[in-house]
C-alpha cells in the first residue's frame, strides 16, 4: 500500500471540538487524535472538490441556456 510522506504539525482546539474526537476514539469510529483530524481534513479537501466542481457545472450549464448552439452531443464525443 502507497504511503504518502507526512509531516508534523501541532494543533490547538477548542477544547469542545477535542473532546468530540475523543468521544468518537472511544466509539471507535477513529484510533487516535491524529486519525481524527487526518480523515476531517481529507473530507472538508473533498467537499471543497466537489463545491468547485458543482460552480463548474452551474456556470457550463448557464452558458448552454445562453448559447444552446455551442452543445455537442454526448453521441459525437464517443
Amino acid at each position: 500500500m502507497f504511503t504518502m510522506p507526512t509531516v508534523q504539525v501541532q494543533v490547538r482546539l477548542p477544547e469542545e471540538l477535542a473532546k468530540q474526537i475523543d468521544r468518537w476514539i472511544e466509539e471507535g469510529k477513529f484510533v487516535s487524535r491524529s486519525e481524527a483530524v487526518k480523515a476531517i481534513v481529507s473530507f472538508y479537501n473533498e467537499r471543497e472538490k466537489t463545491r468547485k466542481f458543482y460552480e463548474l457545472l452551474e456556470k457550463r450549464s448557464k452558458e448552454a441556456k445562453e448559447e444552446p448552439e455551442s452543445l455537442v452531443p454526448l453521441e459525437k464525443i464517443r
